[in-house]
C-alpha cells in the first residue's frame, strides 16, 4: 500500500508542478504586451499560486481515497490518477483562461450555441 501511495503521491504532484510551471510559462509569455504586461505578470503569479494550492488539495483528497480503500488499492492507482489529471487539466484550462481575460481585459464568455440558418428551428 505505501509504494501505491508513494506513486501516486509523486506522479500526481509531478503532474501539478508541470501544469504550475506551464502556468507561469504561458503568463510570461502573455507579458510581453506593452499594454497589458503589469498587469498579466501580477495575475500570472495570482493565478499560478491559486492553481498550485487548489491543486494540492485535490491531490491530496483523492490521496485520501486511496488510504480509505486499501483492500483494492492495487486497482484504484489508475482511477486515482485519471481523476487528478482530470481534475488538474481543468483546472489549468479555467486558469490560462482567466490569465486570457486579464490580457483581453473581458473575462471569458461562455460558448454560445450556433445560430439556425432558418428561423425557429434548432440547430
Amino acid at each position: 500500500m505505501t509504494t501505491i501511495l508513494i506513486t501516486y503521491a509523486i506522479l500526481s504532484l509531478g503532474i501539478l508542478a508541470i501544469l504550475t510551471a506551464m502556468i507561469l510559462r504561458i503568463g510570461g509569455l502573455m507579458a510581453d504586451c506593452p499594454d497589458t504586461g503589469p498587469a498579466t505578470r501580477v495575475a500570472t503569479v495570482s493565478v499560478a499560486t491559486g492553481f498550485a494550492a487548489i491543486g494540492g488539495g485535490g491531490v491530496l483528497l483523492v490521496g485520501a481515497l486511496l488510504v480509505l480503500l486499501p483492500n483494492a488499492a492495487g486497482g484504484l492507482l489508475p482511477i486515482a490518477m485519471g481523476l487528478a489529471a482530470l481534475c488538474l487539466g481543468l483546472g489549468f484550462t479555467n486558469a490560462v483562461a482567466t490569465l486570457r481575460g486579464v490580457v483581453t481585459g473581458r473575462p471569458a464568455e461562455p460558448v454560445k450555441e450556433p445560430a439556425s440558418s432558418i428561423e425557429g428551428v434548432p440547430v
